[in-house]
């Protein structure tokens, strides 16, 4: 039998201590019952706090620990839930936390962390050249304080050494399910995707991902360009002109501008008309081969390329999962 510790905080969200701790709980269990099987259990689950003492979950719920970290004397697998925006890795409280998942990731457990936990994972360093994921619209923030982390936002889980983290709130079940097949089989996962109606094939979140330039930078010529391409992205716009309108050789506008925000010009303008023709997607009922030239694009088999990149899924399938028409 696994032991799981779920590292509760102030301000983490419910679920993310709930979800995981109902999935390792029911493995070998919520099925066999159905089943009219014995229940044969695979893991034993604690909630653990810094201090042994009680927190208070986002939304002013309290969450009971079953003692302090310090107390854990055997651990398989630590579980980092989210904490939303509320993480502050300046605390006296998260260094203390950072320093006990490191103690315990070198005595061979293993580390797994949910959404915003992934800002804590990454603290220990021990992300550092590795892949990891968290919540996509915590991308920027999360690349600017961990720039060593190959941050991959399109996955859903990731693993690599012993260290695994799920990307949004929800992800706290396909991570969960991805854990339960490493150390109990896939069977036994792929019974607790039935039983608990999880999808096992969600793997990319980049479907409901939406493009948040990155804007917190002090080249006030390349946020005017950023500023003129989200302007006038329905026109035929050239980078010469952008390099140019900057005082800069090209050359030196593609560097500048990648620096700043984390893309290409041209990447920025692709990323920009995509989202321009997710809206139409989901409040109009223009067929594609309209929406394509009213966000810049004359040629709709390379817009649909670009969407296809971008999203993980074509305009179609996008449509009919978030527009409203019948």
């Amino acid at each position: 039998m696994k032991n799981v510790a779920i590292l509760a905080t102030e301000n983490c969200i419910l679920s993310t201590i709930a979800a995981p701790m109902d999935m390792f709980l029911q493995a070998g269990v919520l099925w066999n019952i159905t089943m009219g099987e014995p229940p044969r259990p695979e893991f034993e689950v604690k909630i653990v706090t810094a201090d042994g003492q009680p927190i208070t979950a986002l939304n002013n719920i309290p969450v009971i620990p079953k003692c302090s970290m310090h107390e854990v004397a055997e651990v398989d697998l630590i579980v980092i839930p989210s904490q939303g925006f509320f993480y502050d890795i300046e605390s006296d409280v998260h260094r203390e936390r950072v320093e006990w998942l490191s103690g315990w990731y070198d005595k061979g457990a293993d580390l797994a962390s949910i959404c915003a936990g992934a800002f804590v994972l990454a603290s220990t360093g021990l992300l550092d050249g590795r892949i990891a994921t968290t919540h996509w619209g915590l991308a920027n923030q999360f690349r600017k304080l961990f720039p060593k982390v190959e941050l991959r936002t399109d996955l859903m889980v990731t693993e690599e050494e012993r260290l695994f983290c799920g990307g949004g709130i929800t992800a706290d079940l396909n991570l969960s399910l991805h854990l339960i097949e490493k150390y109990c089989g896939r069977e036994t996962a792929l019974r607790g995707s039935r039983c608990m109606l999880v999808d096992p094939d969600r793997t990319s979140q980049a479907i409901f991902a939406a493009f948040i330039p990155k804007k917190d930078h002090e080249d006030d010529k390349i946020l005017r360009a950023q500023e003129l391409i989200e302007g006038r992205f329905k026109e035929n716009i050239k980078m010469e002109t952008l390099a140019k309108q900057a005082g800069t050789s090209l050359r030196q506008f593609n560097r500048r501008f990648k620096s700043a925000t984390g893309e290409t010009a041209v990447k920025y303008l692709q990323h920009t008309r995509v989202e321009a023709a997710k809206i139409l997607l989901v409040t109009s009922s223009r067929a594609f081969d309209e929406i394509a030239p009213m966000v810049g694009y004359e040629n709709v088999s390379f817009l649909r390329r670009v969407f296809k990149s971008s999203t993980g899924t074509t305009p179609a399938e996008f449509r009919r999962k978030f527009g409203n028409f019948d």
